[in-house]
């Protein structure tokens, strides 16, 4: 489970992508994952961090270096090697939601959802671009590729204002406002 919620939060991937994913889809060496015949029968490579590709490597090492196993195996299994199911999935991200205390107070119409971590991602995304000083706006359709929308108003819906970035949008606009020079 802490390995479908970290490549969740990671690599921004529906949770069907991530259940779906074999051993023939894990490039570590290169830091690539081959997400197949997706939402709109698409097809895509998705590139991932360091941190996030060496975790990968050590799931892979302790669940699968010492069996036997085909290049078709699922990558993240139950106990008996068996591909992990979303029904599974999401029963364990509930309990362990509740058994830690995490809970919307708000109103909002779902409690917490493994679905919601892709939504982070994006918006962690761009967060990162506006703390770098990088174009948001340019770098759009490389958030909606990745992410594996055809369109940017697909990706739009993962966009939610949180605070933290709102300050950040605020801050390169007071930046742009003032005149200021920045590279990046």
């Amino acid at each position: 489970m802490r390995t479908l919620i970290l490549l969740l939060y990671g690599a921004g991937l529906r949770i069907g992508e991530a259940l779906r994913l074999t051993l023939a889809d894990m490039n570590l060496n290169e830091c690539l994952l081959m997400i197949r015949e997706t939402k709109f029968f698409k097809s895509r490579l998705v590139p991932l961090g360091r941190d996030l590709t060496q975790m990968l490597q050590h799931y892979h090492d302790r669940q699968w270096a010492a069996n036997a196993h085909a290049v078709d195996s699922p990558f993240l299994c139950a106990r008996k090697r068996t591909a992990l199911s979303y029904a599974q999935a999401h029963y364990v991200f509930q309990w362990l939601r509740t058994e830690v205390g995490i809970r919307r107070f708000d109103g909002g119409r779902f409690q917490p959802r493994l679905h919601d971590f892709r939504h982070t991602f994006a918006v962690r995304r761009l967060i990162s671009w506006y703390r770098e000083g990088k174009d948001v706006q340019r770098l759009l359709p490389h958030l909606s590729t990745y992410l594996g929308h055809v369109a940017i108003d697909s990706t739009a819906h993962y966009l939610t204002m949180t605070r933290e970035l709102l300050q950040e949008a605020n801050r390169c606009f007071e930046i742009y406002a003032s005149g200021e020079v920045r590279h990046g």
